[in-house]
């Protein structure tokens, strides 16, 4: 990852979040997102989706896939860790990336100071060439800036909806998941996961590397009775 600007900021990229493992059959919005991702001709994008849709996992894939490509900086900032950072300290100066990936904008959404720090960025990077994304779980509508003018600018690009995973869509991305790893997840044994844990993606995962070294360790395929003796349910 590139570290420009994030060195003083407790920020850092989840080398596990790419484009190559993020579950987006074809013809679905989370496929139609990663090639609007993908289009470095995009110069401005604002997705918004609920909790669990995958907005964090495209965000830090947009940044990784970057890294690998054209080059230049790529910057990731989650607002919710950042909030009470001052927004300057935030901002300041990176028109000059490749890239900038704002995620979780919502959280910031009721100051003015961010506010006006998030046009002035917009402002820069249009005028540097700059791509930038912004995400987050509320649509432009619903953040209600006093400042219009921002509210404007963030109308004025694609904006792109996700919608929540029904259960057979999070069965399926589990077990999505798990074949990458070479793991095999029954039907039934993910019906039970998602039963009995909080259905949050990063859980989820958490929960599958647990059985995934569990199950290399001890040669044991994933049964009901493994995962509730693994897991502790």
């Amino acid at each position: 990852m590139s570290m420009f600007k994030q060195l003083s900021l407790p920020v850092g990229l989840d080398n596990q979040a790419t484009f190559a493992n993020f579950y987006a059959p074809n013809g679905t919005p989370q496929h139609m997102a990663t090639f609007l991702l993908r289009d470095e001709s995009r110069m401005f994008a604002y997705i918004c989706g609920p909790q669990g849709s995958g907005l964090s996992h495209l965000l830090q894939a947009a940044c990784q896939i970057n890294e690998a490509g054209s080059g230049g900086s790529h910057i990731y900032l989650p607002l919710k860790q950042l909030k009470n950072y001052s927004p300057n300290e935030v901002l300041d100066n990176l028109e000059n990336s490749a890239l900038i990936c704002i995620d979780d904008v919502e959280y910031v959404a009721s100051s003015m100071e961010w506010q006006m720090a998030l046009f002035n960025l917009f402002n820069k990077c249009k005028d540097a060439g700059c791509r930038l994304i912004i995400a987050s779980h509320l649509s432009v509508d619903e953040l209600e800036f006093d400042l219009k003018d921002l509210h404007s600018r963030f109308k004025s690009g694609v904006c792109f909806v996700l919608p929540t995973f029904r259960d057979d869509d999070q069965r399926r991305m589990m077990q999505f998941r798990s074949n990458l790893r070479g793991l095999f997840l029954p039907d039934e044994v993910a019906l039970f996961l998602l039963n009995r844990l909080p259905r949050d993606t990063h859980g989820l995962m958490d929960a599958l590397d647990i059985l995934d070294k569990a199950s290399l360790k001890e040669q044991r395929r994933l049964t009901i009775p493994f995962v509730k003796v693994t897991l502790d349910l």
